[in-house]
């Protein structure tokens, strides 16, 4: 790859991994809800010059069945799921069991869309669910079950948005789908905003919903297209074994979370599967729009 694909792709891995640590943030001011509110609606609002600009926003409402579909599974789920488990769990935590999607999305691929089972896919399997053992079973502190459920959730999510794109929604423009996503998430959360308006908007809070919204959506969806431009979307998949790395350093260095042995292990094992499960066919996340 160029000096600039490489660029786009550690820029990416980055915007894509602090996202657990500033929601981690957020949710301390801001109800997930909310959060997730503000951060679609500021979202749309950067995007949507763009949209506007290639003539393609109509194209993103195409067809709003599919669109609407996508929008719950990439977006308005998981922004809201992995907000609330993030009151319970740390954000390293989040970010290592997102890193599952990979995995999930081959078994979707395998269940849904008769793709072959060959060995590395069943490798990879079972280093990810090892590695979901790893950290919920070797660890004294054991997270909760339903903030666990809802990061499996959003990462089933992750993992069918992208499907529902290359089967459905391939032929939308890329940037308008995103808008459109945004402006669908914004319209879902919207009556539920007003019974969880934040009690106090702390600024470190504030921030971190803008930054999401700013860096963690619009830049990085920006950057996804450069780098998808650059070297192909199959090689731009890469940056999701960069995503757990950074929100586990982060986590660790910037919030203090503990990096046990549990989470350790389980981070070799789940990163070690979605390669693996990833070997034979390029992961289902090489759509050209996703909603980390």
């Amino acid at each position: 790859m160029t000096r600039k694909a490489w660029l786009l792709l550690f820029g990416l891995g980055v915007l894509w991994g602090i996202p657990y640590l500033l929601i981690r943030i957020a949710v301390a001011e801001y109800h997930p809800i909310a959060m997730a509110f503000w951060r679609a609606v500021l979202g749309a609002m950067i995007l949507l010059p763009f949209a506007l600009r290639r003539n393609g926003l109509a194209s993103g409402f195409s067809k709003p069945l599919w669109l609407a579909a996508y929008t719950v599974a990439e977006i308005s789920g998981p922004w809201f799921l992995i907000g609330y488990a993030e009151l319970h769990v740390t954000s390293s935590l989040a970010g290592l069991i997102i890193a599952l999607t990979p995995t999930i999305a081959t078994v979707a691929g395998v269940v849904f869309f008769n793709e072959r089972f060959v060995k590395q896919r069943i490798l990879g399997l079972c280093l990810g669910l090892g590695g979901v053992v790893a950290v919920l079973g070797f660890d004294d502190r054991s997270p909760q079950t339903l903030p666990v459920l809802a990061l499996c959730l959003s990462a089933l999510g992750y993992a069918l948005g992208p499907i529902i794109v290359a089967r459905k929604l391939s032929d939308v423009d890329t940037t308008a789908a995103v808008v459109a996503s945004l402006m669908v998430a914004s319209a879902i959360y919207a009556p539920f905003v007003p019974m969880h308006w934040p009690a106090a908007f702390s600024l470190n809070a504030t921030v971190a919903v803008v930054a999401l919204a700013v860096f963690c959506t619009a830049m990085a969806f920006q950057m996804l297209f450069a780098l998808v431009s650059e070297v192909g979307a199959a090689r731009a998949t890469v940056v999701t074994y960069i995503n757990p790395a950074v929100a586990a350093l982060l986590g660790v260095v910037v919030l203090d979370e503990p990096f046990s042995a549990g989470l350790c292990l389980g981070f070799v094992l789940i990163l070690a599967g979605s390669y693996f499960s990833t070997w034979s066919k390029p992961c289902q996340r090489s759509s050209d729009f996703s909603g980390r």
